[in-house]
C-alpha cells in the first residue's frame, strides 16, 4: 500500500489543470494521471532539498496561464482541450520522500506509477531532477517494447557518479539496460555536460541516435520524426534544458541554441500520430530562476499539447 502521496502546497490551484485530486492510487479512476516526483535517486542530501524539487508545485501554480478555462478554444490542439469527450483527469499529488532513507523515494515512485498504469491511466510526470525516469521506466516494464525519446541538452549516459548509478546523470544509460527499452533517440543535444568521451562512445555503441539541436534547426523536426519508427510505443522524457533558454530559462545549466517550443510541440504531436505515447515527464525546472513563470507555463503547455493530441487520436475511447 502506498501511503506517501499528497497534493502539493500551491496557491490558487491545488491540482494541475483543475483536475480532481485522487491520492488513493489503489482506487484511481482516471484516463490521465498527473504525478509529481520531486527527486529521484539523490547523490547527496542537496539533491533532495534543491530547488528542482519545487518543480511540480511551480507547474501546478501555472495552471491558470496554461489554460484559463478548459472549455475555451485551444489553438494548439484545434479546439477545447477535451474536444467534448468524457476524459477523466486526476492529480495524484507528489511522491514524498523519507528523510532518513532518501534512496527509498525511487522505490515509492515506481510503485506509484505501477498503480497508475494498473488503473489504465496515462502517467504524466512532473519533476524533479532527471533521475526520475529510472523508476518510471521500470514501472512500464509491461508496456514494451518501448522507444525512448529524450529531449535534452545532455545525453545522461554516465555509468555512475561517486558510486551512485541511478542519479540524474545516468537515466538513459540505466534505461538502455532495461529489457523492455529498445531504440533510443536523444534530441537537442548541445554544449557540454557531464559526459566523458567514454560515455558518448557507450551511447553510440548501444545504437542511441544522438541528434544535436543544430541538426534539428537545420533539417527540421519532421526529419527527426521520420527517423523514429512508426507504430511503436513511446516514452517521452523532457529535460527542461533541452529547450532554448528563451522559453525555458529556469534551469541549472542554460545553453543557447536549444529546441524551440514549436519544435517540441511538433515532436509531441508527431509521436502521437505515429504510434502510442505511454508516458511523459518534464524534469529539471528550477523555479527560483524562472522569469514571469514562462518555464512553468511552457512545461504546462507541452503537457496540454500531449493531452489534446492523445484525446483526438482516440487514446481514451472505450
Amino acid at each position: 500500500m502506498l501511503h506517501n502521496l499528497t497534493s502539493a502546497p500551491v496557491h490558487g490551484h491545488r491540482t494541475f489543470l483543475f483536475s480532481e485530486l485522487q491520492l488513493d492510487l489503489d482506487n484511481l479512476n482516471a484516463d490521465i494521471a498527473f504525478l509529481g516526483i520531486p527527486f529521484g535517486h539523490p547523490y547527496t542530501i542537496r539533491n533532495v532539498s534543491n530547488d528542482q524539487s519545487n518543480g511540480p508545485t511551480a507547474v501546478r501554480q501555472a495552471s491558470d496561464r496554461v489554460s484559463r478555462s478548459l472549455e475555451r478554444y485551444d489553438f494548439d490542439v484545434g479546439g477545447p482541450l477535451f474536444d467534448d469527450r468524457p476524459v477523466r483527469m486526476a492529480d495524484c499529488g507528489d511522491v514524498i520522500g523519507e528523510m532518513h532513507d532518501p534512496a527509498s523515494h525511487s522505490r515509492r515512485a515506481e510503485e506509484a506509477v505501477r498503480k497508475i498504469v494498473a488503473a489504465g491511466a496515462l502517467p504524466l510526470i512532473m519533476g524533479g531532477d532527471h533521475a526520475i525516469p529510472v523508476p518510471v521506466l521500470r514501472a512500464l516494464d509491461d508496456q514494451g517494447p518501448l522507444v525512448l525519446v529524450q529531449l535534452d541538452a545532455h545525453i545522461d549516459w554516465r555509468d555512475d557518479v561517486d558510486g551512485v548509478r541511478e542519479g540524474l546523470s545516468s537515466p538513459i544509460r540505466r534505461a538502455s539496460e532495461m529489457a523492455h527499452v529498445g531504440e533510443i533517440f536523444q534530441i537537442g543535444i548541445r554544449s557540454q555536460g557531464s559526459a566523458r568521451r567514454a560515455d558518448v562512445e557507450a551511447a553510440r555503441a548501444y545504437g542511441a541516435q544522438i541528434i544535436t539541436s543544430y541538426e534539428v534547426h537545420d533539417d527540421g523536426m519532421a526529419a527527426v520524426l521520420d527517423r523514429i519508427p512508426d507504430n511503436a510505443r513511446y516514452y517521452l522524457t523532457i529535460d527542461a534544458d533541452g529547450l532554448d533558454p528563451s522559453v525555458m530559462p529556469a534551469v541549472e545549466g542554460p545553453a543557447p541554441g536549444g529546441i524551440t517550443f514549436h519544435q517540441a510541440r511538433k515532436l509531441i504531436h508527431g509521436l502521437v500520430r505515429k504510434g502510442r505515447v505511454v508516458g511523459m515527464d518534464i524534469v529539471e525546472i528550477t523555479p527560483s530562476r524562472d522569469v514571469d513563470r514562462i518555464s512553468a507555463i511552457t512545461a504546462g503547455r507541452l503537457f496540454a499539447n500531449l493531452i489534446g493530441a492523445t484525446i483526438r487520436a482516440g487514446y481514451f475511447e472505450k
